[in-house]
């Protein structure tokens, strides 16, 4: 039994306490956040981040105050007047607008302090006693005024501590989460404490059941509602809140580049109409000086021997000189005013009309060789935007044109020749390749022969021994068409050429050539290696020459270790091929001269094999150098890749 005038004892839940004690710090870190947003924000952002952020930090410190007063329990059923308790939540709403109001300002000083946690100490005591305000139980609720004047002085010093420690961490630069996040908790003990000293200030006196209209009872699952679509608030207003600072972030960063790149193009500007201004200066007085001087230029251009014709861009002939009159064979007042195609009418579609427009539309200079027909001569063409048009030189090459044919056809007659000699150091070789096929298909013949002299021939054994003899053939064919083709006369012919197959055919060659030296091969195949374009017979021609130079080299050397390596890698955009032997190496007063015509340290060579063999390197677009290493010559040349 409860004695009418004895107050009643009430108890306190520690978890919700503990709770409440949690939804006081989020809140307090929800306003030191969104604080920083307000401040940021202008116009109707900021007025939307206000509304905002006053309705989730109000939410949030009404719910603390709520989920304070259900921690309290007494030994009698309590309701709540929910009217008075939308109004509280409105008290803390607009306490909370005012505070980020306040806090956001450009100024915070002493009497703006004082004046403001005054004024939301104020709300906040109001939302804590209009909430218990709202308690519909059978008591009478006393208060004690000392302590109702304690709360509400901690509700204004807490009031005063926040708004400081807000306005203090609002800039984005001061934002840290280990300081707001101290000052979060230490808000959060504050409110707790403003509340929990307002509740030790009432007391509860039993009395006459009370009015329970507009009352509602708040079970375990609506306190735990509260708590949890607080706590939803709370995250959500937070991050947004970050969502929006990373934007804002990024969108400064942004403007930031962009300034920078305006202010360097800006710069750029300057620095290109200095350059132009310059450049114009300088075009004026060249100008000048051409015009001084182009009369001079004139009689010079008369006086040569090239060809010298300036076009308009509609390739009428402007000016020719002498030369080009002579080579036209026409009067000069018959070629000028004249277009192009009218004295040449043949050339059109020819590479030198293709030349000619390319030259005009792209207005870029061109130079390039043509044989024209009609003179039966090789001209050199310079082609070179001008003012006018285009300006043409052309020099007469036919005499240049010839010894380069000649000179192309004795190279080929030399590569031919140290063909022809390589494959008499070979000839030993050659005829042990082709006499070991040979030697089986007599072998297989005769078999085939005395099976076939039985009385019962074994069809088995003879289709086997025929299809060796086919096979033997094949080989025996083979061998013959690479002997033909490394003596054949001919143009060379670019095919795509896979290296390693190109050092795998030469090895077969070469294979008894070695074994009669006992150099020992071996061989290292780059993986993956590209494909070159290239004249097969050629580079067979350059491995030949490098491997019997190493065959040679090891011969005279008394180490029974003789070992021949071919490589191949790649080497960026190119292959490469490396010969290294096992010999003596390189003599350095040698190693210059190696690649010359006719420099040669054999008695019975002509100097011709590596000089050759440098040509068709290079024609093929490579290189081809020796060097002299520990391990004797190394001999290595570059084919580009297709």
């Amino acid at each position: 039994m409860i004695s009418a005038n004895a107050a009643m004892t009430g108890f306190y839940d520690y978890g919700e306490v503990a709770r409440s004690v949690l939804i006081a710090i989020a809140a307090s870190y929800a306003a030191l956040d969104l604080a920083g947003r307000i401040t940021a924000a202008s116009g109707r952002a900021r007025l939307a981040w206000l509304s905002g952020g006053a309705t989730a930090m109000g939410i949030g410190i009404w719910a603390m105050h709520f989920e304070g007063m259900l921690a309290f329990g007494l030994p009698v059923s309590v309701e709540y007047h929910w009217p008075t308790v939308l109004l509280s939540l409105v008290v803390a709403i607009l306490a909370s607008a005012f505070a980020l109001s306040v806090v956001s300002r450009q100024k915070f000083g002493r009497v703006q302090a004082l004046t403001g946690s005054v004024i939301m100490g104020g709300g906040i005591a109001a939302l804590h006693y209009l909430a218990m305000a709202s308690m519909r139980l059978p008591a009478i609720t006393r208060f004690s005024l000392l302590l109702v004047l304690f709360s509400i002085l901690l509700a204004v010093l807490f009031s005063l501590l926040a708004l400081q420690l807000a306005f203090d961490l609002r800039a984005e630069t001061s934002w840290s989460v280990p300081r707001r996040l101290g000052s979060a908790m230490l808000m959060g003990v504050a409110v707790s404490a403003m509340h929990y000293t307002g509740m030790a200030a009432a007391t509860f006196i039993p009395a006459s059941p009370p009015d329970l209209s507009h009352a509602v009872r708040i079970s375990p699952l609506g306190n735990n509602a509260i708590a949890i679509v607080t706590l939803i608030v709370m995250v959500a207003a937070m991050a947004t809140s970050s969502v929006d600072r990373r934007t804002e972030a990024e969108v400064r960063r942004l403007n930031q580049d962009l300034e920078q790149r305006v202010a360097e193009r800006t710069l750029q500007l300057e620095a290109l109409n200095h350059a132009l201004r310059k450049e114009i200066a300088e075009r004026k007085r060249a100008e000048e000086a051409l015009r001084q001087t182009q009369t001079r230029t004139e009689s010079v251009l008369e006086s040569v021997a090239d060809i010298h014709i300036l076009f308009d861009r509609g390739w009428h002939y402007l000016y020719v000189n002498r030369a080009a009159v002579r080579a036209i064979g026409s009067p000069r007042e018959q070629i000028l005013g004249r277009t192009l195609w009218e004295l040449f009418p043949d050339i059109i579609g020819t590479e030198l009309d293709r030349q000619y427009r390319r030259a005009m539309g792209e207005r870029f200079p061109v130079v390039f060789d043509f044989y024209y027909p009609t003179l039966n001569t090789w001209w050199e063409n310079r082609f070179y935007p001008a003012p006018e048009g285009l300006s043409v030189f052309a020099t007469n090459i036919t005499d240049r044109k010839s010894a380069e044919r000649v000179l192309q056809e004795t190279q080929a007659k030399l590569a031919r020749v140290t063909r022809v000699l390589a494959m008499g150091e070979l000839a030993a070789a050659i005829a042990h390749e082709v006499n070991q096929p040979l030697a089986a298909i007599v072998t297989n013949a005769n078999f085939c022969l005395r099976q076939l002299a039985g009385a019962a021939p074994n069809t088995g054994k003879l289709r086997e021994a025929i299809a060796e003899i086919a096979n033997d053939g094949t080989r025996a064919s083979a061998v013959i068409s690479r002997i033909r083709a490394l003596l054949q006369k001919g143009a060379p012919e670019r095919v795509e050429l896979d290296v390693n197959q190109v050092i795998q055919e030469v090895a077969v060659l070469l294979r008894d050539e070695l074994t009669r030296n006992r150099v020992s091969l071996r061989t290292d195949f780059g993986a993956d290696l590209p494909r070159v374009s290239g004249d097969r017979v050629q580079l067979q021609q350059v491995l030949i020459n490098l491997v019997m130079n190493g065959i040679e080299a090891m011969r005279t050397f008394a180490h029974p270790a003789r070992e021949l390596l071919i490589k191949s890698a790649r080497n960026h955009n190119e292959v490469l091929i490396q010969v290294q032997d096992s010999g003596e190496g390189l003599d350095p007063q040698q190693a210059e001269h190696i690649f010359e015509p006719f420099f040669t340290t054999k008695p019975e060579g002509i100097g011709m094999g590596l000089s050759i063999s440098r040509s068709i390197v290079e024609s093929h677009g490579g290189r081809l150098w020796a060097e002299s290493s520990s391990k004797g010559a190394l001999f290595q040349f570059t084919l580009p890749a297709q």
